[in-house]
């Protein structure tokens, strides 16, 4: 009787696997070992064909980004109404353009970072955005080009508190493994997978400052869903949380049920943009406290831990419209030329981390991205941007790269921050 109730088991595991659609084959079968980076492709320029509204740069009096990208190097790029110091109009890049996506992705293979998550926000997923579908295309077919790891990532950011839930999102996944392909893409399948399972994150949960009500939003649907669906689940879930998850206080709900929807996860990732800064003393060492003891939470709780880090924070001309009467100062967390963002790396490692989360890769607006930035971005009397404090533009693709060795146990670990020879 015990054998042929396993024989039936195993007979249904098997006919449920079946259905489901996702390919079994990846170059990337777990996140241990990887550094991943949080991809925004967000980026608009006037003259790319999307017809936006609201271009990436903004203009002089309303710019909505504080790192300005060194642009040298794309294929494609759009005259601006911004100045360089020679008189020549700046020029910025579109994450419209297939040749735009592939370059980063390019950068990715050639300084070894291992792959991105793709933000997937809940008005593209409710609206089903044509201009974001383009962008999710073109990233798949260059990670398939250039061998890097890549998921999707969906962001509760514009989920309503009108009794809107989660359900947008369930109808989303299954659009992008039906139609986009996200799970079995052609060509080498390099979507991300988590003990064998394809990963898709959800961010966004348990922060104070959101609309909605985690606990009446569908989040355990949503997730039973993508973990046990038998056509598009058998999925690794990744929640995005705030820093004190754990404790619940500081920049987090005080709602334990924070804790159920974690444990009903696979990966738990805590945000820690400007919660840490180099100004602060001992910052790091508040940072390593948190990581062991945030490792040793989920290690009691079977649930797989990935830190967040990043290499500075700059929100100064944004917050000059969006915020007025707090307008925050260029730089408020500095890059110090690279010695935070390491800081964070070493930090990280040395507590015991097996995967990393770097945010982010092309995050120009709040000064995060770790793509070639410029040294010498546009004049004005008005607005303000960050430098590479005399850096190459590649610098911080350079650091992640060299982490990512470290990570992998291929050169020791370093808490001076490397030097290139």
């Amino acid at each position: 009787m015990k054998k042929g109730l396993i024989a039936l088991l195993l007979l249904i595991s098997v006919q449920v696997a079946a259905q489901r659609k996702h390919s079994k084959q990846t170059s990337y079968p777990a996140y241990n070992g990887l550094i991943m980076a949080g991809y925004q492709g967000w980026f608009r320029a006037e003259g790319d064909g999307t017809n936006a509204r609201r271009f990436a740069y903004g203009n002089e009096e309303r710019s909505g980004i504080d790192m300005w990208p060194d642009v040298s190097e794309y294929a494609k790029t759009y005259a601006t109404s911004w100045k360089m110091a020679n008189g020549e109009n700046a020029r910025f890049f579109s994450s419209y353009d297939k040749s735009t996506v592939d370059l980063h992705f390019k950068w990715m293979e050639e300084y070894n970072v291992d792959g991105v998550f793709m933000q997937r926000f809940f008005s593209n997923a409710r609206g089903r955005d044509s201009v974001s579908s383009v962008i999710l295309k073109n990233a798949f077919a260059a990670a398939s080009k250039h061998n890097r790891a890549i998921a999707v990532m969906y962001d509760l950011s514009g989920l309503r508190a009108n009794g809107e839930d989660c359900s947008a999102l369930i109808d989303d996944w299954k659009y992008l493994v039906d139609q986009l392909k996200v799970t079995d893409q052609p060509g080498k399948k390099t979507y991300l997978h988590h003990n064998g399972k394809p990963v898709v994150a959800i961010w966004g949960v348990g922060f104070p400052d959101r609309p909605y009500n985690i606990r009446n939003i569908g989040l355990e649907r949503l997730i039973d869903f993508l973990k046990n669906d038998p056509v598009y689940g058998g999925c690794a879930v990744m929640l995005g949380v705030p820093t004190a998850w754990r404790t619940l206080n500081a920049d987090c709900l005080n709602d334990p049920y924070l804790h159920t929807l974690i444990r009903q996860s696979d990966i738990v990732l805590p945000w820690a943009v400007q919660r840490y800064s180099p100004l602060l003393h001992n910052d790091m060492d508040r940072f390593r406290d948190n990581t062991v003891d945030d490792i040793s939470w989920c290690r009691e709780n079977n649930v797989a831990y990935v830190p967040c880090v990043y290499p500075g924070f700059s929100w100064h001309n944004l917050s000059r419209y969006e915020f007025p009467d707090d307008v925050k100062p260029v730089g408020s967390i500095p890059r110090q030329g690279g010695r935070f963002y390491w800081q964070m790396l070493s930090t990280a490692l040395n507590a015991g981390a097996t995967m990393l989360y770097v945010a982010m890769f092309d995050e120009v607006n709040e000064a995060t991205a770790i793509f070639k930035g410029s040294d010498n971005p546009p004049v004005s009397k008005v607005t303000s941007f960050i430098t590479m404090d005399g850096k190459p533009s590649d610098h911080y693709l350079w650091l992640t790269g060299q982490a990512a060795r470290m990570l992998r146990h291929e050169i020791p670990l370093t808490f001076k921050i490397p030097e290139r020879k």
